[in-house]
C-alpha cells in the first residue's frame, strides 16, 4: 500500500497552513504563527473529553494532528468554553513574553485550518462534540 497523499506532503501543507496564519493574523513570522497556532490547539483541547479529543485529531492534517496531542497530560481537568475574549486570553498565555498571538487569533487560525483542509469534515466532527466546539472554530 502506498504512503497516504496527506502523509506525502505534510511538511509543505503545514508550511502553507503556517503561512496563511501569519499572513491572517498579521505576523512577522512562521515562529509566531506557529506558537499562535499551537495555543489555539491547546486551548481547544482542554474543553474536550479524551475521546472527543481523539475524534477531532482524526480530521486534522497530520502536523496539526500532533501538534494537537503533543505533551498531552488527559489528566488535566476538563475547562468549559467561554467567551471569545476569555479564551484569547488562554491562547496568549502560551510563552507569554514570546507570543504574539492578536487578539483574532482564534479567527486567524480557524480561517487557515479551514482554508487548508476539508471543512465538511471538520464541520462534521465539531457537530458531535460539545456546545461551544462549532463557535470556537468559527471565523
Amino acid at each position: 500500500m502506498p504512503i497516504p497523499l496527506d502523509l506525502q506532503h505534510a511538511t509543505e501543507d503545514f508550511e502553507r497552513f503556517l503561512a496563511d496564519a501569519r499572513d491572517a493574523a498579521g505576523l512577522g513570522t512562521r515562529n509566531q504563527a506557529y506558537t499562535m497556532a499551537e495555543g489555539v490547539l491547546l486551548v481547544f483541547r482542554r474543553r474536550l473529553s479524551v475521546a472527543e479529543a481523539i475524534r477531532f485529531a482524526g480530521v486534522l492534517p497530520p502536523v496539526l494532528r500532533a501538534i494537537f496531542v503533543a505533551d498531552w497530560d488527559p489528566a488535566e481537568p476538563r475547562r468549559a468554553f467561554a467567551d471569545r475574549a476569555a479564551l484569547t486570553v488562554e491562547v496568549q498565555d502560551l510563552r507569554r513574553h514570546h507570543n504574539f498571538a492578536p487578539d483574532t487569533a482564534i479567527a486567524d487560525v480557524a480561517g487557515a485550518l479551514r482554508r487548508n483542509m476539508d471543512e465538511a469534515r471538520l464541520d462534521r466532527v465539531l457537530a458531535t462534540l460539545p456546545e461551544g466546539a462549532a463557535a470556537f472554530w468559527a471565523v
